[in-house]
């Protein structure tokens, strides 16, 4: 049944009313309920990037069998264990100004919902996740990709590095367990202008890349800029315990450390961490991981006698973490931080001369890659 005449008048007097509404003008300074919401403003560029690898670098994870690959695929967030220091470093970092965090690992893209859950649960925040697209290259039938790394690396580092200016400076962190050293340590002279494009095109050969993974890197690294020493340090976790010295082709940028303490001493060296922060990245190995002061003190003189830190520095943190220093007030008041950290301020201050080992690599070295990729690259297969 239609309604009566005057209620549907009634409506057709309130549609109306409601249009005439819609046409009015907004008066100044009203915001209109239409009006689209005022873009974000773009953060600034960076003035720091730090690359990290995920597995061995950041997760203990191990993928040596199909058992242990199995394993590391069906455990959850809350299952998956960091290495000790790398959570409170990563958080460091974080602090810094314009910095930006980003994430290049060769997990399968399925993994990212439980890889990104577990930063999420050590509060690391980050701007970039690159995984890799193992089922496509499964449904493909591109079987080596699945385990060749510098195809997929080096291409994905030099988008990363795409539409950054030159001084942006970056820090890498890998492990030995692949081929990190040698694709940071490429990357590096790639965008410091120090690799041609026929030698980066038999690299890139030689490693066993596929065509178009290979000219996909050289139209990247061709378009880039050059910036001469953009990468400031590689940082490589001896998982492995590989000999220090088989890295030394690499030259002093790369530096091999056995726990993110001996990261925390040489940034601190670098200027790239304060002494709140190196002591922050301690508190979390001794208090979470059992690290005891003298184990902090070995790695230490571990690198004093690798020639990659200076006695210096260890003297300069030692008195910044001493109570008349800077380093303790500001990390609050706890008795056990505070007596903690004046044992190990003490500690450093009254380091003596240790022996030098190892001279340092020079740090003007050129890397030949072709003879590096023959030692670090030994299961590379022959490209498509």
């Amino acid at each position: 049944m239609a309604p009566p005449p005057d209620e549907r008048s009634e409506r057709d007097r309130e549609r109306e009313r409601r249009r005439e509404e819609r046409r009015k003008p907004v008066r100044p300074g009203v915001e209109s309920i239409k009006a689209a919401p005022a873009p974000a403003p773009a953060p600034p560029p960076p003035r720091h990037v730090y690359r990290w690898d995920l597995d061995k670098t950041y997760l203990k994870t191990e993928f040596d069998t199909l058992k242990d690959l199995l394993r590391s695929a069906f455990e959850g967030a809350e299952a998956k264990q960091s290495i000790p220091g790398a959570a409170a470093l990563l958080r460091e970092l974080r602090h810094g100004e314009r910095t930006r965090i980003c994430f290049i690992s060769g997990s399968p893209r399925q993994m990212r919902k439980v890889l990104t859950k577990k930063l999420q649960l050590d509060g690391v925040e980050f701007d970039e996740f690159i995984l890799k697209p193992n089922l496509r290259n499964m449904l493909t039938g591109r079987w080596a990709a699945m385990r060749e790394q510098v195809g997929y690396k080096l291409p994905a580092l030099l988008a990363g590095r795409s539409g950054l200016a030159p001084d942006v400076r970056e820090t890498c962190f890998g492990d030995d367990a692949e081929a990190d050293c040698f694709i940071y340590s490429l990357y590096a002279d790639v965008i410091g202008g120090l690799v041609s494009r026929p030698l980066l095109e038999e690299i890139l050969d030689r490693a066993g890349c596929y065509e178009d993974d290979a000219a996909r890197a050289v139209s990247l690294a061709e378009a880039l800029p050059p910036a001469p020493g953009a990468v400031e340090r590689i940082f490589i976790h001896l998982d492995r315990k590989s000999p220090t010295s088989r890295f030394d082709r690499y030259g002093a940028r790369v530096v091999p450390i056995f726990n993110y303490f001996q990261v925390a001493l040489v940034m601190f060296e670098d200027g790239r961490l304060g002494a709140a922060q190196v002591v922050r990245v301690a508190l979390e190995m001794v208090d979470r991981f059992g690290y005891t002061l003298d184990a902090l003190r070995n790695s230490l003189s571990d690198l004093l006698r690798r020639s990659r830190l200076r006695v210096e520095t260890a003297r300069a943190l030692g008195a910044q973490l001493m109570p008349s220093g800077d380093g303790v007030p500001l990390l609050g008041a706890l008795p056990e931080s505070r007596e903690l950290l004046t044992q190990l301020g003490a500690r450093l201050t009254q380091f003596g001369d240790v022996p030098v080992v190892m001279p340092p690599p020079p740090p003007d070295l050129r890397i030949d890659f072709l003879a590096a990729l023959e030692v670090d690259l030994p299961r590379r297969r022959k490209s498509r």
